[in-house]
């Protein structure tokens, strides 16, 4: 019998046709090998025994100053494998978050209603920290705790906004799978949210409201909306509020056809990205924080 061929799309046959028919797409997949990560530090770090059990989110509150019953949601994820650093997948995600997080935090900021901004944990296992704070809090939003104090542990949903690998988008691949090694000079922001969500048409209003604010306050690359966000910790939120994700390029028929050759691989490190890589990080954060500014009332103290 004749030998199988190697599958299109694996590290020894790198090239396949991308969705739909159109253009290539390059290998995914995870890599589980320690010895392709020649940094002695990482391999270790990558090592370490997976503890189960309980796994924790790191979360701290803007409160608001007529509203703190209701608030937005701003997301990353902080756990990454495939033995890199993450520094993409979700370490760019998660300094947009901690940044945007210490421009909310600054004294003389006042928004009308609360902001959270959330670091998840075991997203790269099943989104496993987002759907257990959904499934642990939901019930308790609105409730002021104790009655009469002005007080809600967990303010009213507005809507989540996810950011999960910011920073690199080259285009795609060529025939031979492999990418430019330059950011493409049409690179964008890409906003999604799931066109087959109960709460589609508020979402994608939602991702509107952030592309026209890319518009009047980004300063290099435009936001492109889509609509089929999906393996991200936007997801448990979709059927309930308003649900969006930012990424570098289009999870389902881009990350996923190989347009990111470092996603879960040991080249995600913070030295495989350039100046240009982390301009566009940046302008995903200039669109949060542009949208969510107006969504929050956001104004400065006056002196």
């Amino acid at each position: 019998a004749e030998p199988r061929p190697t599958p299109a799309g694996t590290p020894d046959d790198p090239v396949r046709r991308g969705a739909g028919g159109k253009g290539f797409g390059g290998p995914t997949g995870v890599n589980n090998d320690p010895m392709r990560q020649p940094d002695e530090a990482l391999r270790a770090l990558n090592s370490q025994a997976i503890i189960p059990g309980p796994v924790d989110q790191v979360y701290c509150t803007k409160w608001g100053a007529t509203r703190p019953g209701e608030m937005y949601i701003i997301g990353a994820h902080m756990d990454g494998i495939g033995y890199g650093e993450a520094a993409n997948d979700d370490g760019s995600g998660t300094a947009i978050v901690m940044e945007l997080a210490r421009i909310f935090s600054a004294p003389e900021v006042v928004t009308d209603v609360s902001i959270r901004f959330a670091l998840w944990n075991g997203e790269e296992g099943g989104l496993r920290g987002a759907r257990a704070y959904v499934h642990q809090r939901q019930g308790l939003q609105g409730k002021e705790d104790p009655a009469g104090s002005g007080k809600y542990p967990e303010p009213k949903w507005l809507g989540m906004i996810q950011h999960d690998m910011m920073m690199f988008d080259h285009g795609m691949p060529g025939p031979d799978g492999k990418l430019p090694p330059e950011q493409r000079r049409e690179a964008d922001v890409n906003v999604e949210f799931q066109e087959n969500s109960k709460m589609v048409g508020e979402s994608q209003k939602l991702a509107w409201f952030l592309k026209n604010a890319n518009e009047r306050y980004a300063t290099d690359y435009p936001v492109t909306v889509g609509s089929h966000m999906q393996s991200t910790d936007s997801v448990p939120f979709q059927d309930i509020i308003p649900a969006i994700s930012l990424r570098e390029n289009e999870r389902r028929d881009h990350v996923g056809f190989g347009w990111d050759p470092n996603w879960h691989q040991p080249t995600d490190v913070f030295a495989t990205y350039s100046d240009k890589d982390f301009r566009l990080g940046l302008n995903a954060a200039q669109t949060t924080l542009a949208a969510v500014a107006q969504l929050s009332g956001m104004r400065l103290k006056k002196p």
